[in-house]
């Protein structure tokens, strides 16, 4: 892959369409004594999240699993595009995006097992995890370098924004320039 090719890839997106289990979690499934979905996401992937939503991008998330935990994390980030429970990610993403005007070749998915080749087979930019299966790797237009749930979404996040000309004012309040 080129980096010219992904970069004009990144360019492109206008959403950002997030799996949970192995993108923004290392993938692990933890329960409590009663029974309680436990599951850890990285600080760095949700201020990523809030920055990227500020140029504009919208972001959403889709995941097989139902968990509050999710819907806490998916609130607290602003992600107002949130279905769980869904193996046809296709299906929901078309859902999700009822009634907008949005085209697939302006979407980046970034994913990590075979229930979300489904989508990242059809958009413009499908990313991958290094910890994602083979076949889903071998399908992604870009791998990050980070793991899922250790700062893979931040690096997308930044990334596009990069390639998008909005990373430095995004930056710059950081920086005491904004």
């Amino acid at each position: 892959m080129s980096e010219e090719k992904l970069n004009s890839a990144l360019a492109r997106v206008r959403h950002l369409v997030l799996d949970v289990d192995g993108v923004l979690t290392d993938g692990r499934l933890s329960f409590d004594n009663n029974g309680n979905e436990l599951k850890s996401f990285h600080t760095l992937d949700g201020h990523g999240i809030k920055m990227l939503q500020k140029t504009g991008v919208q972001v959403a998330i889709i995941t097989g699993r139902r968990s509050a935990v999710v819907e806490r994390r998916a609130h607290e980030l602003g992600v107002g595009k949130l279905i769980q429970g869904r193996e046809d990610k296709f299906t929901a993403l078309q859902e999700l995006f009822a009634g907008e005007s949005y085209r697939l070749e302006d979407m980046a998915y970034v994913g990590d097992d075979y229930p979300d080749l489904q989508v990242m087979t059809r958009v413009g930019c499908p990313i991958s995890v290094p910890n994602a299966a083979p076949a889903v790797r071998e399908r992604a237009l870009w791998t990050t370098g980070k793991r899922g749930g250790e700062g893979a979404v931040r690096e997308v996040c930044d990334r596009i924004m990069q390639a998008q000309g909005t990373f430095e004012a995004a930056l710059a309040p950081y920086l005491g320039e904004g």
